[in-house]
């Protein structure tokens, strides 16, 4: 099961001690931010988490899975690319891989 925004809301208003509607509306502008920064080609770099950075992925020929023997263009286009800072990447290591797959 993946985790939503509102369980991010509830936690941090536990732990921090705040009302929820406060927490979510913090949350709600930090992602707007993030969106926005995003949005105008600009990458974001959050020390020990990650950054994230826009590419442009390249107009390829592509197939129909139903019909094979058509080619399709699939045009070029940008995307959002996350790569994982050192700390996460360490915290990541130690996760077991029986135990992502079971969560499933």
């Amino acid at each position: 099961m993946s985790t939503r925004k509102h369980d991010f809301v509830v936690k941090i208003a536990n732990e921090i001690g705040m009302t929820q509607a406060c927490v979510a509306d913090i949350v709600q502008k930090t992602l707007d931010c993030l969106a926005n920064e995003v949005a105008t080609g600009k990458s974001i770099e959050l020390r020990n988490f990650g950054v994230f950075e826009v590419v442009v992925r390249k107009a390829r020929v592509g197939r129909n899975p139903k019909d094979p023997e058509k080619d399709i263009v699939i045009a070029a286009r940008t995307q959002v690319k996350f790569r994982a800072g050192k700390e996460l990447k360490e915290r990541l290591a130690k996760l077991k891989i029986k135990q992502l797959r079971s969560k499933k």
